[in-house]
């Protein structure tokens, strides 16, 4: 019989794109028409919706099965699954969370879920777990991401918001038409820039970067590697040691004091505190001044060239943009706020441009000129339980219940959880430390998730529920970075028993009681219209158009008109600042924050400074572990997804992720190009596939994230995860973020027999009815 071939258009976070289906196959995936540079990521859909990673029905833990509660938890991701029906997967959740919450309260059950489980807003499966749990009591949230945690909670006492993390920063017509010196510390690699929290209808940075390099803009890039210099834009490449940003900054700030090329007026009017700054800059407060011969000892970037790029950019409109990973770092906050005083030395933040931004090379859309207007999305509702901790600090808060910690200007205490409620997100690869988030794992009662693969996460579970893909169900999806909102027709039947988030909390909502609440009436159907006409009417309220739903589904996408005025950060602030205040108390630019030095935080003291981090190359610890581990984003695959895919597999070498090393440092520990290499420290190890790379600087190696957790029995992580390696502690106690980029590590080659990769096997799974659930009164 020949193939009928069908097309529904739809959406990911890498991408929008045309499903090409044929008997109920996904073939292929084509990207947008309008897409200028689509991601070759959408190329391994097809074999992962098809995948025999897929989980076909709902499966318990054998033992958890048996003992419940009192099984031991330190054997889940070693143990065998024993399927059941939905009937009795939905009991045995519903009851358990009803036992919980009757003996230890709502605080005892974590909703977890972090991530990016899908770019339609209906079914995103983080916002329906919280709607679920809050409308059965409440659970533990999480505060902040792991993406820009630190900045989050720092950036409101210092410019009174953190909108400019987001991607609200003064767009990129702004920058090509006025900017003539653009210093990207952390750099600008196109990779991380085919992706978008929500989706992208069109990926416009490579456009965009092309554009302002036509226009004149000269481009500085400061990063350890030269990986993150856009191809075939002639930057100039400064390598710096990780994690001494800060120091290189203050150093750039103290030239332009010193040679009376900063903008004095601006820090009077505009800003509070620079005084006080400037005189630690200077060290007439601490007896070491912030020069640049002291700051090429810190971070080994020459004086003179530190010196002749300051007075380049006081003598150019300068924007100066911060990668997310510097603030991913131990003392994270620090090269924020130090490029927001190197801007305000300047003297160019507000002006057309000019300034600060946080961003470029992070995320797709950073910059996007996009009307000010809403995109889809659902709310998860209110917190009853009013109980969260810092994303970051999960594995603290499972091992040690009732420990105190501080956290933005407040003290708690971390709940004792029994049951982990997860949906969306791989903690197996957000977490650092993975070996001990391994131990924290083991401590609660219960793990419920919902999966569509069986990842490091579902294989960790007590309860595993089967879940559709974005490809088995009807959503509507769209990023408040980019100028698209796109429908996403269903193009396949539901893979083997599997059912959508949504009918699940559904189910198990009535099973509790408060369906109403979780669904407001509504089936998928009608919340899609009922999402669609939100936005269409807040973008009528400002004056563009939107057509009625049904032309909308039938067309597949909207589109946002492009801006008819340039947006620049801080404008109307820089033109009034009496008259359009900031957000802090002073309403100004806070360069010394008085809220923050009421804190008392020794490790984030009241204005900018060099705080050394834990581990880096300038730390004892690196006469034993001498090389600076980078870990940065994929460029094969979002984060842990699409591991198992084409796209990811086609970068592996010998079924590994590749560690990028120095010639030098490679020649030095005898390693050649595609040898299987030890990773490691005193947190862990991890074996991965030398490259031998020119463009990583000496003292550093990089091992992109992704690789799905595959420690054996001795806990060597044998795939190539990195976080087995990373440090799990909080930036600081202000913003307690995250801090993978501050990691020491030690290689060598690996002469021994190559273990294999396990990490895509299937869990040894038991048909049901041999093992029926115990009863517990």
């Amino acid at each position: 019989m020949p193939a009928s071939t069908e097309r529904y258009p739809s959406l990911s976070h890498w991408g929008a794109f045309t499903a090409v289906v044929e008997n109920n196959r996904l073939v292929a995936c084509e990207p947008f028409r309008y897409d200028p540079a689509p991601s070759s990521i959408l190329e391994s859909m097809p074999g992962m919706v098809h995948s025999d990673l897929r989980i076909a029905r709902p499966a318990v833990r054998k033992s958890w099965l048996r003992d419940r509660q009192r099984a031991d938890g330190a054997d889940r991701g070693a143990e065998p699954f024993v399927e059941v029906d939905w009937d009795t997967a939905l009991k045995l959740v519903a009851d358990e969370l009803a036992r919980v919450r009757a003996a230890h309260g709502d605080t005892s059950i974590f909703g977890g879920s972090y991530g990016w489980s899908s770019a339609g807003r209906l079914h995103h499966a983080r916002t329906l777990t919280h709607r679920y749990l809050y409308a059965g009591g409440g659970c533990v949230d999480q505060a902040g991401n792991y993406s820009w945690g630190a900045a989050q909670f720092l950036l409101p006492y210092i410019i009174g918001t953190y909108a400019p993390v987001t991607g609200r920063v003064t767009d990129w017509n702004s920058v090509a038409a006025h900017t003539k010196l653009l210093i990207a510390f952390g750099g600008l690699p196109l990779r991380n820039t085919q992706i978008t929290s929500g989706g992208a209808g069109e990926h416009s940075a490579p456009r965009w970067i092309e554009r302002a390099r036509q226009a004149g803009l000269e481009f500085v890039v400061v990063s350890p590697t030269r990986a993150d210099v856009p191809d075939g834009v002639p930057a100039r490449w400064i390598p710096i040691r990780p994690n001494t940003d800060t120091a290189m900054m203050l150093a750039l700030v103290h030239t332009l004091l010193v040679e009376n090329r900063h903008d004095a007026d601006f820090v009077h009017t505009h800003c509070t505190g620079f005084d006080r700054f400037a005189d630690y800059v200077l060290g007439k407060s601490d007896g070491t001044a912030k020069s640049a011969a002291w700051a090429q000892q810190v971070c080994g970037v020459p004086a003179e060239d530190i010196r002749a790029l300051a007075r380049q950019a006081a003598a150019s409109r300068s924007l100066l943009t911060c990668a997310w990973s510097l603030q991913r770092a131990h003392r994270g906050e620090q090269p924020y706020w130090a490029s927001i005083a190197l801007a305000a030395a300047l003297g160019q933040i507000g002006l057309p441009g000019g300034g600060f931004a946080f961003g470029h090379g992070s995320m797709n859309g950073v910059g996007n000129p996009r009307p000010g207007v809403a995109s889809p999305e659902m709310s998860a509702g209110k917190n009853p339980a009013a109980r969260s901790i810092p994303v970051a600090r999960t594995a603290d808060m499972l091992l040690h219940p009732g420990a105190r910690y501080e956290f933005n200007g407040s003290t708690g205490a971390y709940p004792d959880i029994k049951l982990i409620y997860w949906a969306g997100g791989n903690p197996f690869h957000h977490h650092q430390d993975l070996n001990r988030m391994a131990r924290a794992w083991s401590v609660p009662e219960t793990i419920v998730v919902h999966d569509s693969w069986w990842t490091p996460t579902a294989r960790r579970a007590d309860i595993v529920l089967p879940a559709t893909t974005t490809l088995e169900r009807n959503d509507i999806g769209g990023s408040s970075r980019d100028r698209y909102v796109l429908a996403m027709h269903k193009a396949l039947a539901p893979y083997a028993q599997s059912r959508n988030d949504f009918d699940i909390y559904r189910e198990l909502s009535a099973l509790a009681g408060h369906e109403a609440e979780f669904t407001e009436g509504r089936d998928e159907g009608q919340w899609l219209r009922h999402i669609y006409e939100r936005l269409a009417k807040n973008w009528r309220g400002a004056g563009m158009q939107a057509p009625e739903f049904e032309e909308f589904w039938r067309a597949g996408y909207l589109e946002l008109p492009e801006p008819d005025r340039e947006y620049v950060l801080f404008d109307t602030f820089r033109q009034d600042p009496e008259a359009h205040p900031l957000q802090t108390p002073s309403g100004k630019i806070e360069i010394y924050s008085e809220r923050i030095a009421a804190f008392g935080y020794d490790d984030c003291p009241a204005h900018p400074m060099w705080l050394e981090p834990a581990e880096w190359l300038g730390a004892k610890a690196a006469e034993r572990f001498p090389l600076h581990l980078m870990t940065p984003q994929p460029a094969d695959k979002l984060h842990s997804q699409l591991d198992a895919g084409k796209t990811s597999a086609e970068l592996k070498l010998k079924g590994r992720q590749r560690v990028y090393i120095s010639p030098s440092d490679a020649a030095r520990r005898g390693i050649a190009d595609g040898d299987l290499v030890k990773i490691y420290n005193d947190r862990g190890a991890c074996l991965a596939a030398a490259t031998i790379d020119p463009k990583t600087m000496e003292g550093v190696a990089a091992l992109p994230t992704g690789a799905w957790f595959d420690p054996d029995s001795s806990t060597l992580e044998r795939h190539g995860n990195p976080n087995v390696l990373t440090l799990d502690v909080g930036t600081s106690r202000l913003t307690q973020g995250p801090s993978p980029q501050s990691a020491l590590v030690e290689i060598c080659k690996w002469d021994g027999p190559a273990p294999a990769v396990h990490a895509f096997d299937v869990p040894a799974i038991e048909p049901g009815g041999a093992h029926q659930p115990a009863t517990h009164g």
